[in-house]
C-alpha cells in the first residue's frame, strides 16, 4: 500500500499542468443550448411572472456542487428573460439540508436541489436517483437516465410516492473513498469505525461493522475534528480541500465504490410543475441538462488540480482500499440489493431493469474505455 501511495504521489506531481486549457472548452458545453427556447419565450406575450426560491442541500462555500443549483436557477431566469426567476439558496437557509424532498413534498417550497439518496429512509428507490454502490459511472448513469428509460421510471415513482417530478441537474463523477484517522488494512479494521456517508452505502458499511452517520457537508469537519466520527467521505479533492479535511485526517482512500457516478437533481412539486406553461417546462428541462454537464466538467477540471496539491502534501497518504475490503463491500452491496428486491416491489422492478443495463454497458465500457485507460494511465516502463 505504501508503494502504491508513493507512485500515485509521483504521478500527480509529475502530471502535465496544461489541464488549464480544458477550461476554455467549458463554454462550448453550456453556451447556446437554450438560444431557440429563449427566442420562443421572447415571442410569447402572455407568459406569467413567477419567482421561486430553490433551497439546496449544499453550503454556498462548496461552489461546484452548490453551483449546479446556481447554474440551473440562472439559466431558467436568463432563458425566460427574467419572467420565470429562480434563486438558489444554500442548505439550512430556508430548510434543513437533508429535508429538501420532504419540504417539496409538503408544499413548503416549490422546488429544491439535492441528492435523492439522502432519502433512502423514506424509500430505498430514491438511491437510483443518485447512485448505488458498485453501480454506474457518470456517462453510464446518463445513458440509463436519458436513453434506457431510467428517468421515466423514477419520475413515475416520484409522482406516485412524493407528488413531485425530478430532473438530473449535476453529477460529481467517481468519488474518493474518504478520510480516515487510522489506516484500513483489512475488513477487520472496519469493525467499530464511525463514519460519515449517505445512501445505501450506509447499510452496506453497516453489514461490515461500521457505524454510519449521515451529515450535511457543512458539519463534517467539526465531527472529524472532535472525534465524533473516525472517517468521512464527501466528494473528492476539490471539495475536500475546501472543507480542510487534511487538517483533521491523514489517510485518504480510494475509490468511492459507493458513488461511481452520483447524480444530483432538481425536485419540483408536481402541483407547481403542472401549473407551469409548457414552454417554461421545456426551459426547466434544458437548464437541468446544462447543470448536469457543467457540474461534471467543473469537477473534472478542479479535481485534477486539487489532487496535485494533495499529492504534494507530505501529511496526506493516498491509499487504495485493500482487495478484501473491496470484495466484502461488493458482496454486501449485492446482498443488500437482493434483500431490498425481496421486500420492496418498486425497488425490485427498477433494480431488475437497472441491473440488466449495468451488465450490458459495463461490458461495452470494459472493451473500449477500460482498455484505453489501463494503457494510457499505466506508469512508464
Amino acid at each position: 500500500m505504501e508503494n502504491t501511495a508513493r507512485w500515485d504521489r509521483r504521478r500527480f506531481l509529475g502530471a502535465a499542468t496544461a489541464v488549464g486549457a480544458a477550461a476554455a472548452g467549458l463554454a462550448a458545453c453550456t453556451g447556446g443550448a437554450g438560444d431557440d427556447l429563449a427566442g420562443e419565450v421572447a415571442g410569447e406575450r402572455n407568459l406569467p411572472a413567477i419567482e421561486w426560491d430553490l433551497p439546496t442541500s449544499w453550503p454556498a462555500s462548496l461552489d461546484t456542487i452548490y453551483g449546479g443549483a446556481v447554474t440551473f436557477a440562472e439559466r431558467v431566469t436568463a432563458l425566460t428573460g427574467g419572467r420565470f426567476r429562480i434563486s438558489a439558496r444554500e442548505g439550512g437557509e430556508l430548510v434543513p439540508p437533508l429535508e429538501v424532498l420532504q419540504s417539496v413534498q409538503g408544499g413548503g417550497i416549490p422546488a429544491g436541489h439535492t441528492a435523492a439518496y439522502y432519502y433512502v429512509g423514506l424509500s430505498p428507490v430514491t438511491a437510483f436517483g443518485t447512485a448505488l454502490p458498485f453501480g454506474l459511472t457518470y456517462r453510464e448513469q446518463n445513458a440509463w437516465l436519458y436513453q434506457a428509460g431510467g428517468l421515466e421510471m423514477l419520475q413515475e415513482f416520484y409522482a406516485d410516492t412524493f407528488n413531485l417530478i425530478q430532473f438530473p441537474a449535476g453529477n460529481t463523477g467517481a468519488q474518493m473513498g474518504g478520510w480516515f484517522n487510522r489506516q484500513v488494512n483489512s475488513v477487520a479494521d472496519l469493525q467499530g469505525l464511525r463514519m460519515r456517508t449517505a445512501g445505501l452505502a450506509a447499510q452496506v458499511l453497516g453489514k461490515l461493522g461500521v457505524t454510519v452517520q449521515t451529515l450535511p457537508g457543512a458539519e463534517i469537519f467539526q465531527a472529524l475534528q472532535t472525534g465524533a466520527i473516525d472517517a468521512a467521505e464527501w466528494v473528492g479533492p476539490y471539495d475536500d480541500l475546501k472543507l480542510d479535511f487534511p487538517a483533521v485526517a491523514r489517510n485518504y482512500y480510494y475509490p468511492g465504490w459507493w458513488e461511481p457516478g452520483p447524480s444530483l437533481e432538481v425536485q419540483i412539486s408536481l402541483d407547481e410543475w403542472n401549473r407551469l406553461p409548457s414552454i417554461y417546462q421545456d426551459v426547466v428541462r434544458a437548464a437541468a441538462r446544462e447543470a448536469n454537464v457543467d457540474m461534471m466538467a467543473r469537477y473534472d477540471f478542479q479535481n485534477t488540480q486539487a489532487m496535485q496539491e494533495l499529492a504534494a502534501n507530505p501529511n496526506v497518504q493516498l491509499l487504495p482500499f485493500p482487495g478484501d475490503v473491496m470484495d466484502a463491500a461488493q458482496n454486501a452491496s449485492f446482498e443488500l440489493f437482493d434483500e431490498l428486491s425481496a421486500s420492496d416491489a418498486r425497488f425490485r422492478e427498477i433494480y431488475g431493469q437497472w441491473s440488466t443495463f449495468r451488465g450490458s454497458i459495463h461490458s461495452w465500457f470494459g472493451v473500449a474505455e477500460r482498455s484505453f485507460l489501463d494503457y494510457a494511465t499505466a506508469p512508464p516502463s
